[in-house]
């Protein structure tokens, strides 16, 4: 089976790829607790979306499981080894700013726009379109081959937690998730909460932070930030700071005067968490203005605290946590949610990326003892452990084979800082979608993927499982 062969194959079914993956993509499977259900534990978005799949892998003949709504599999072949190809069908919230509706799945200039063609429903429609060519091709297998569907990727995970608590664990296998070439490491993922209660104070100041909102979730850079003031003295000229502030960083948002209080809005720049820098974080840019006015103590300190720390720092130096090695590279912190009331207080929710070599118990007591001195408590640190496999490893020697054959170009091995299903195996990469030299729009507005590199990517999927299972 030569390297045409795969391309020719995939040609064949172009429209059915485009058409099916532009159905998958109307979906819109976010977390939504308020529809959650028996069945459907993370909501009815991503239920439909499980079940869609589920249903075109039952059409087309694969052995299908449905797992509670937690997860599910499509199945093909025969043998004691199973081949694991983990996707999920779950999406970030779509965010602010795009062109077209987020679940519109709109074909323009040659690319599919919609929340999630990238990440991750364009690359599982990709592998889903591999089986079925290898199926229909007849090709003789040695191994299982199964696509493993998970439903929470994009928060807890709780999918493959409940998932491989039922079901076997593949020898090896790949996520779509990421990158092409081939992604060997992975950065540990934690989740953080920082929480501050406001303290007892006899001290009426007449300038209060009322309240303080920004950020949907720990792996996004927020876009969108909002807090609710009083202003003690002229509000007309406190509003002309706040115009120049966002022309100085180049940033938009409006302040809105009320009756009794001025509420600030700040539209920053979303991005992945994996790499902070590449977005601006509105709810840190919010911060660094009310900190240069005096509130009353509590909120003085709560802000302090996250421009001190956070501000225009995303590597962790002012927190003493900083760290890098040659397999993953730096560190780095993303200030993910923020949240303040003047009757409660305020809790900081981080998204920290570790290299494969920190060691986190340290990390974690650095982070302890910097809260202590500020009267904030830690109450999350949830740990995914980084992901490493070994560079002559079998799957990896093999992916690489696949991947110089189907493109010319040498397969060479990436580390990152996001977290893909890859590390749910004991022997599992990441591999693909996004080619070199292609924009990472992952979780940002106007998300995209080529449909040339959909076509292609369908192809190098269809050999590697080939490669893989027979």
């Amino acid at each position: 089976m030569t390297m045409n062969k795969w391309i020719e194959q995939v040609q064949k079914h172009k429209q059915e790829i485009i058409e099916d993956t532009q159905t998958f993509l109307k979906i819109k499977s976010v977390l939504d607790e308020h529809s959650a259900s028996k069945g459907a534990p993370f909501g009815k978005g991503i239920n439909d979306a499980l079940e869609y799949l589920l249903t075109k892998g039952s059409n087309e003949g694969f052995q299908t499981k449905n797992l509670d709504g937690f997860a599910g599999h499509i199945e093909w072949g025969t043998g004691e080894e199973l081949i694991g190809i983990l996707c999920h069908v779950d999406v970030v919230p779509e965010g602010d700013g795009w062109t077209s509706a987020p679940f519109g799945a709109e074909i323009r200039d040659g690319k599919i726009y919609a929340r999630g063609s990238l990440d991750d429903k364009g690359p599982t429609m990709a592998a889903f379109y591999a089986m079925k060519i290898i199926k229909e091709m007849d090709l003789p297998l040695s191994k299982r081959v199964r696509m493993i569907i998970g439903t929470d990727e994009e928060s807890n995970w709780q999918c493959v937690e409940h998932y491989f608590k039922h079901e076997e664990m593949p020898t090896m296998g790949f996520a779509p998730d990421a990158d092409f070439p081939i992604i060997y490491a992975e950065k540990g993922i934690v989740d953080i909460d920082l929480v501050r209660k406001n303290e007892p104070t006899d001290n009426h100041h007449e300038s209060m932070l009322v309240s303080f909102q920004s950020g949907r979730r720990y792996n996004m850079v927020p876009d969108f930030a909002e807090a609710k003031v009083t202003i003690a003295g002229m509000k007309t000229s406190f509003v002309e700071l706040f115009k120049e502030f966002l022309t100085v960083n180049a940033l938009k948002g409006k302040a809105i005067l009320e009756d009794t209080y001025c509420v600030l809005q700040v539209e920053g720049k979303s991005a992945h968490a994996m790499e902070p820098n590449y977005g601006k974080n509105a709810g840190v840019y919010l911060a660094s203005f009310l900190s240069e006015f005096s509130w009353d103590k509590n909120a003085n300190e709560f802000i302090s605290f996250i421009v001190r720390y956070f501000s225009k720092e995303s590597r962790g130096k002012q927190l003493g946590v900083a760290y890098e090695d040659d397999i993953t590279g730096d560190l780095t912190i993303n200030v993910g949610k923020l949240a303040y009331t003047s009757e409660h207080g305020g809790m900081i929710g981080l998204n920290m990326r570790y290299p494969v070599t920190n060691e986190i118990e340290k990390t974690r007591n650095q982070i302890i003892k910097v809260c202590t001195q500020h009267s904030f408590e830690l109450e999350q640190f949830s740990n995914s452990a980084p992901h490493h496999v070994s560079k002559d490893h079998p799957l990896i020697e093999t992916l690489q084979k696949v991947y110089v054959e189907q493109t010319g170009v040498d397969a060479t091995l990436l580390s990152i800082g996001g977290g893909t299903y890859a590390r749910s195996l004991k022997s599992g990469v990441a591999f693909g979608p996004l080619f070199p030299g292609r924009e990472d729009c992952a979780h940002q507005k106007d998300e995209h993927i080529y449909i040339e590199d959909l076509l292609k990517a369908t192809a190098i999927y269809a050999q590697a499982i080939y490669e893989l299972a027979r």
